[in-house]
């Protein structure tokens, strides 16, 4: 019953206004959104896989905090229990957490891979063959979920891949649902990215290739 003590903390209207996507009257319920990263989802590209209805995960993620507990929208999958949805920041994330709210029924997530920076066309294949950053579990509850992640592995997150694998059903019920997706943590505008290090020796091409190979290793370690 996490929401029910909401209400205990109006005086600190300070930290409401750090998050513009808050109105006013929620000043209630300011110290379960430190850290919450809304404003710094780039909804325009957030994608998901598998989705009943076109646009709804990126729905259930445009959900303000306020709006966490309604039922509508909704992001249900299509052809079988798996969802896969591609969460981009507009810089970047040392993640913290994952909020999720989906229901005390079969149709709730149950295991949640999380992939980090991945660049690739992901698709279900993929998902289901690369190794995950980390491996989640997910509750079967109507309450909204904070699911914390191993923060030493997201500390550079540009992009969240979310294979939500199964559900609680075992293989009984296709339809998975899931109404409610935030994510906690600290943003970081990105400033210098490795690839200004090529427009620097593009004039010499004796560099060139060197200087790539310095950028595929640095690509690489942030993996």
């Amino acid at each position: 019953m996490s929401h029910s003590h909401d209400h205990h903390h109006g005086h600190d209207e300070e930290h409401a206004e750090a998050h513009n996507h808050v109105h006013d009257h929620d000043d209630d319920i300011v110290p379960a959104l430190q850290n919450l990263l809304y404003a710094q989802i780039d909804f325009s590209k957030l994608r998901s896989l598998n989705e009943d209805e076109l646009d709804s995960g990126r729905k259930i993620c445009q959900k303000t905090w306020a709006q966490r507990m309604d039922p509508r929208p909704e992001l249900l999958s299509m052809a079988d229990e798996q969802l896969l949805m591609e969460i981009p920041f507009t810089g970047q994330v040392r993640l913290h957490s994952i909020l999720i709210r989906t229901s005390p029924t079969p149709a709730s997530p149950k295991t949640l891979k999380v992939f980090i920076n991945d660049e690739s066309a992901f698709d279900f294949d993929t998902a289901s063959q690369k190794p995950p950053t980390q491996v989640l579990s997910v509750a079967q509850t109507s309450e909204v979920q904070e699911i914390p992640v191993k923060r030493a592995l997201f500390n550079t997150t540009r992009t969240l891949t979310l294979f939500f694998e199964d559900n609680w059903s075992e293989g009984a019920e296709d339809e998975t649902s899931i109404s409610y997706l935030g994510f906690k943590g600290d943003f970081m505008k990105l400033n210098k990215e490795p690839i200004s290090f090529l427009y620097e020796a593009a004039a010499n091409p004796g560099d060139h290739k060197m200087v790539a190979g310095v950028k595929e290793g640095l690509g690489r370690s942030v993996q």
